[in-house]
């Protein structure tokens, strides 16, 4: 029997992922381990733009965007599957992001991260602004 080809990834922001996919990746994530169904697909309506990236029909790799198309663009939750890591995957995700046509105007892009060494290579800096957080209370809600 002749091997079997491994097919290639693609890359689409034609083809948002389905909550239950992109829970998959989540559960994967310390920082997004306890996201619900509910709350994942209610994020997917508000979401400006998504960039994703398959194996197939398997989800292995999701960031998004918030923006204004014009002044400012916040990246947010660049995950990629754990089977996938070390292969360029939120690399290509990231630079497919920047470079997006309908963000080519955009300014600034800001984003909030934990692996600040990842995007340094990719371009960002921690020198030109100071982020601050404020966070809701859950038992306020």
């Amino acid at each position: 029997m002749p091997p079997t080809l491994k097919s290639a990834f693609t890359y689409s922001n034609q083809r948002p992922p389905k909550a239950a996919q992109l829970l998959h990746l989540f559960h994967q994530a310390p920082w997004a381990k306890d996201r619900s169904l509910d709350d994942a697909e209610e994020m997917l309506q508000h979401t400006d733009l998504t960039l994703c990236a398959w194996d197939g029909e398997r989800l292995i790799g999701f960031g998004r965007v918030l923006t204004d198309f014009i002044y400012r663009a916040t990246i947010w939750d660049v995950i990629v599957d754990k089977a996938y890591q070390g292969k360029g995957i939120g690399k290509e995700i990231v630079h497919r992001i920047l470079n997006h046509p309908r963000l080519n105007r955009v300014e600034l892009v800001w984003l909030c991260t934990r692996r600040p060494g990842f995007y340094e290579k990719l371009g960002f800096s921690s020198k030109e602004q100071t982020g601050m957080v404020w966070r809701r209370s859950r038992e306020s809600c």
